[in-house]
């Protein structure tokens, strides 16, 4: 098991022995009672601080691409209806997860909507506070450890700087876990897309199967079943792993942008006990719900309370002042 999957698995267990509070919007760490920066001042600490580090770890997660539009997964949004509202019309469910979980009568139906909802992903713009982010990151040294599984990330960094732990749209594997293989998922969903036209279910012979067992093909992501947990999946470990253990000694700064309660032993929790053992780390989170800072590195980070978006284009103003 690499490093920073044992730092995970540590801090699963933690998630099970206190899902209630977790499942709460609570944490059972101990959390800092000291005064906040007011905001310009966070701001400005958190250009300081990028100025001023040796490399940074970016922990990016589902509330980084609902601040840019991304907003689509747990309701009923505008952004919903915009790529989805002929499912919500026809079969009632509001929210692209919802969706995911939904009885389709027929397998062509199923595939119908996981075409569109990989579709959305695949095919999204650039989201305004990757943006940013890159801008800010611009002549850094860095490494980006993401749960999201929506493509953002790769469309601005080559695979050597990016750790997806929880999967990506862009890839399929078998059902049934039968090997331990991916596949391309762009051309499949593009070409299920445009054979469904208006129409909510696509033609049979153009469901994915798995070459080896016949079952069908599924996203290569986690949340929905038998996450394929192989080579590819290890890799992204296995990256993460060797840029914290080759920088430990540095100035190292860890950002965490739009962590839910539901996941944060995958990011959170993690870089709270990095930046407590490692001599020189420095911890920003940035969350639109809450602000979170452990009482044991009360002096070594930050937590600001905003909107992911703002937070980031005010720091990308303040670092090219």
């Amino acid at each position: 098991m690499s490093y920073y999957e044992n730092l995970v698995m540590k801090t699963q267990e933690n998630y099970s022995r206190y899902y209630s509070m977790y499942a709460s919007g609570k944490t059972p760490i101990k959390l800092s009672q000291k005064k906040a920066l007011d905001y310009q001042a966070q701001i400005t600490e958190f250009a300081r601080r990028v100025k001023e580090a040796d490399c940074i770890i970016v922990g990016g997660a589902s509330g980084l691409s609902s601040a840019g539009g991304g907003d689509f997964y747990y309701s009923g949004t505008p952004s919903f209806q915009k790529h989805f509202g002929k499912f919500a019309d026809k079969y009632g469910f509001q929210g692209a997860f919802a969706g995911m979980m939904y009885s389709f009568k027929t397998r062509e139906e199923f595939w119908g909507y996981l075409a569109t909802f990989l579709h959305t992903t695949q095919h999204a713009p650039l989201r305004k506070p990757y943006r940013d982010l890159d801008t800010i990151l611009n002549g850094k040294d860095f490494h980006i450890l993401t749960t999201n599984q929506d493509t953002q990330f790769m469309r601005l960094y080559p695979e050597d700087k990016v750790s997806e732990i929880q999967g990506d749209h862009r890839f399929f594997q078998c059902s049934k876990s039968c090997c331990d293989e991916i596949y391309d998922a762009l051309q499949p969903v593009d070409a299920m897309y445009q054979a469904m036209g208006d129409g909510t279910s696509i033609p049979t012979e153009l469901i994915p199967h798995c070459p080896h067992c016949g079952a069908e093909l599924f996203p290569w992501v986690r949340g929905y079943g038998n996450f394929l947990q192989g080579k590819k999946y290890e890799e992204q470990y296995q990256k993460i792993s060797k840029y914290i253990l080759e920088n430990e000694q540095k100035k190292i700064l860890f950002i965490e942008l739009g962590v839910g309660r539901m996941t944060p032993m995958f990011i959170q929790e993690p870089f709270w006990n990095l930046t407590l053992s490692l001599p020189d780390a420095y911890y920003i989170s940035v969350n639109a719900e809450y602000n979170f800072l452990p009482e044991q590195i009360e002096d070594k980070g930050i937590a600001i309370l905003g909107n992911i978006a703002s937070v980031l284009e005010d720091v990308r103003l303040e670092i090219n002042k």
